[in-house]
């Protein structure tokens, strides 16, 4: 076997090694007694999640416990309500996520302020905001978002 053969292939097998001991399972047992009792479900089936998944449940365990009873009603009705989505709008939403979390702070902070302007209107205006943007057509909202831009573009003060 020549050198760069067994060079390639140990540097295969090392970096193997370490994307096993990256993501490494977690075993049942080394959770805390609250994780293991919200994740009691699971108690069974534990050892044949995947080691994401272990990781992700056992955080959702661990911010469920420090919830108070209040918190823990408020995100059972947020779960709730988004496993009665559509996995094709589940992805879609993780989608959007992934694209806001990619805009730089100020960005994602100018779209929360806009999204608390919002939800400051009461319930009819926003609805009928809702409808008039599901009635426009491609052309015309592209046109709504490219005036907000210039607007936008105009109020910032110049150097």
């Amino acid at each position: 076997m020549s050198s760069l053969l067994r060079q390639l292939l140990a540097a295969s097998v090392l970096a193997l090694g370490i994307q096993a001991t990256a993501i490494a399972q977690t075993a049942w047992d080394d959770l805390s007694n609250e994780q293991r009792q919200v994740l009691a479900r699971f108690a069974d089936t534990w050892s044949e999640l995947p080691a994401d998944r272990q990781e992700r449940l056992a955080r959702g365990a661990e911010r469920w416990a420090a919830m108070n009873p209040e918190q823990r009603n408020a995100a059972a009705e947020r779960f709730k309500q988004w496993r009665s989505l559509t996995d094709e709008r589940r992805a879609l939403i993780r989608e959007r996520y992934e694209i806001y979390q990619s805009l730089s702070p100020a960005e994602r902070d100018r779209i929360r302020q806009n999204y608390q302007r919002f939800r400051e209107l009461n319930r009819d205006r926003r609805q009928q905001i809702r409808d008039r943007w599901r009635q426009m057509t491609p052309e015309q909202r592209q046109r709504v978002r490219d005036a907000v831009r210039d607007r936008r573009q105009r109020a910032r003060p110049r150097d």
